[in-house]
C-alpha cells in the first residue's frame, strides 16, 4: 500500500491536478455557488492534501519534511485548511464552530500551491530576494521621501483638501498615490480650486504637484524600477560572464600551446 501511496501522492501531475481543480472549487464557493456536491469535493481536496502531506512524512521524516521550503507552505495550507474540514462534519448550529467557519476563507490559499510547479520558479524567487537586497536602501530612501512630502503636504493642505491630507497617514497615501500617477490630477485641481480666490497661488499649487509627479513619479519610479530589475537579472549576467571568462582562459591556454 505505502509504494501505491507514493506513486500516486510523491507525483507532481497528480497533485497539480488536484491543486487546479481546488481552485475551481474556491473559485465557485467565492462566487456564491455552495452546494453539497461543490463542498464534498472541496473535502476530498483536503484530505488528499492531508494524506500527502503524511505521505511525505513518512518518506522523508519530520525533520526532512519541514527542512524543505515548499513543504513548510504546503504543511501550513494544510493546517489552515482543518477548520474547513471539521465544519463540513460538525453542524453549523454550534456556537463553538463560529470561528472555525471565520477560518474558512483561508482555504484560498491553497491556490499559491500552484506556485511550486511554475518552472524556474524557485529561480525567480532567488532573483527577488538578490534583488530587494541590492535595492532595499534605494526603496527605503524613496519610502523616507513619501512620508516627509506627505507630513508637508499635510501641514500645507489639510484645511484645502481634507479628503487627502486631513491626516498624516491619509496624507502619506496620497502622496504615494501622486507617484503611481494614479488620478494625480485630480488632487491639484480641488485645491486650486479652493484657492480660486488668489490665482497666483492656485498655479503655484499646480506647478508643485507637477513637479512631485515628475521627480516623485515618473524619474522616482522608473530608477527604482530599473535598479531593482538590473538587480534581478544581475544572477543571470554573473553567470554568462563566468561562462566567458572560462572560455577566454581556454583560449588563451590554446594560444600558449
Amino acid at each position: 500500500m505505502i509504494p501505491f501511496l507514493k506513486r500516486i501522492f510523491l507525483q507532481d501531475k497528480f497533485i497539480l491536478s488536484i491543486i487546479f481543480i481546488n481552485a475551481i472549487i474556491i473559485y465557485l464557493q467565492v462566487k456564491g455557488f455552495e452546494n453539497p456536491i461543490i463542498n464534498s469535493l472541496d473535502v476530498l481536496c483536503t484530505c488528499i492534501f492531508i494524506v500527502e502531506m503524511l505521505v511525505k512524512l513518512a518518506e522523508l521524516g519530520w525533520r526532512g519534511y519541514w527542512k524543505d521550503g515548499w513543504n513548510k507552505l504546503d504543511g501550513i495550507l494544510v493546517f489552515l485548511s482543518i477548520p474547513s474540514l471539521v465544519a463540513f462534519f460538525i453542524p453549523n448550529n454550534m456556537a463553538s464552530l463560529s470561528v472555525l467557519l471565520v477560518l474558512r476563507v483561508l482555504r484560498v490559499l491553497r491556490i499559491f500551491r500552484m506556485l511550486h510547479f511554475f518552472p524556474n520558479f524557485a529561480k525567480v524567487i532567488k532573483g527577488f530576494q538578490v534583488a530587494l537586497k541590492e535595492s532595499y536602501a534605494i526603496l527605503l530612501s524613496f519610502l523616507v521621501i513619501i512620508v516627509v512630502f506627505g507630513l508637508l503636504n499635510c501641514s500645507l493642505f489639510k484645511e484645502a483638501d481634507p479628503e487627502h491630507f486631513e491626516t498624516p497617514l491619509r496624507s502619506i497615501y496620497s502622496v504615494f498615490q501622486i507617484c503611481t500617477v494614479e488620478g494625480w490630477y485630480e488632487i491639484p485641481n480641488t485645491i486650486s480650486t479652493y484657492y480660486g480666490h488668489a490665482p497666483l497661488l492656485a498655479e503655484l499649487v499646480r506647478l508643485y504637484f507637477c513637479l512631485l509627479l515628475i521627480f516623485g513619479g515618473i524619474i522616482g519610479m522608473s530608477f527604482i524600477n530599473s535598479i531593482f530589475v538590473d538587480a534581478m537579472v544581475a544572477d543571470n549576467n554573473d553567470e554568462l560572464l563566468e561562462k566567458i571568462n572560462q572560455l577566454q582562459k581556454s583560449i588563451d591556454e590554446l594560444k600558449k600551446q
